[in-house]
């Protein structure tokens, strides 16, 4: 994650790693020259990450700010972004952006009550995807209205996602892990679509579905 971090955009403030790693990081090529590195014991790094296991290397970033484009960029032909609605878990929301990075989505959209996108949990779920994929954290609401696009919901009584012509640009909108979508968004959606089922689960994970409706969106063209 920190090669994926030292190809993007993002800023760096500094790295800190191992002595045997540090010549691996001196030799590259995209290390800018006025980041601060530093070398540090396995103890030190281990109280410095988030992680129970850390590896041997880590970097600190700048957090980017807060980029919405104009409608003319954002809602340009082909393009299919992904709003979640009180996404919860930083695992879910981690994956859900590498789901957007891999199939090449617009973007995600998360309303403001989500799990916040540079949670460290997020950070590391997302595998270097979170420094590609374009983020916004916004009011939904307010996002749908200025739209003006079509918006495809994952409900459980939806028409069926095989049947389901996607347009572009679009939005899918997938809800909460537990309430799905809220109410309030609900008259917003203009294409309520849902993944059928051929056993008897009740329901499916939303990053599991996110990629089941994104592979179909593929799939058709979109």
């Amino acid at each position: 994650m920190v090669n994926e971090l030292l190809t993007s955009g993002f800023s760096l403030y500094a790295i800190y790693a191992l002595e045997t790693y540090l010549p691996s990081l001196q030799i590259s090529a995209k290390l800018p020259e006025n980041i601060k590195i530093a070398a540090v014991t396995e103890s030190e790094l281990h109280k410095m990450s988030a992680q129970r296991s850390p590896n041997k290397v880590l970097a600190v970033a700048y957090l980017p700010q807060d980029a919405v484009e104009d409608d003319s960029e954002q809602w340009r032909p082909g393009a299919m972004w992904m709003a979640l609605d009180k996404l919860q878990d930083p695992g879910n929301m981690g994956t859900i952006i590498r789901i957007a990075d891999w199939f090449g989505m617009a973007g995600v959209i998360a309303s403001e009550d989500s799990v916040e996108f540079f949670n460290p949990k997020v950070v590391q779920a997302s595998m270097g995807s979170i420094f590609r994929v374009k983020l916004q954290q916004r009011d939904l609401v307010q996002t749908f209205r200025e739209a003006d696009v079509p918006v495809y919901g994952a409900l459980l009584n939806g028409e069926s996602l095989y049947e389901t012509g996607f347009r572009t640009p679009g939005i899918l909108l997938l809800g909460n892990e537990s309430q799905g979508i809220t109410p309030q968004l609900k008259p917003y959606i203009t294409h309520p679509v849902t993944i059928p089922a051929f056993g008897r689960a009740e329901s499916l994970n939303v990053a599991t579905a996110a990629a089941v409706i994104c592979s179909e969106i593929r799939r058709k063209g979109s």
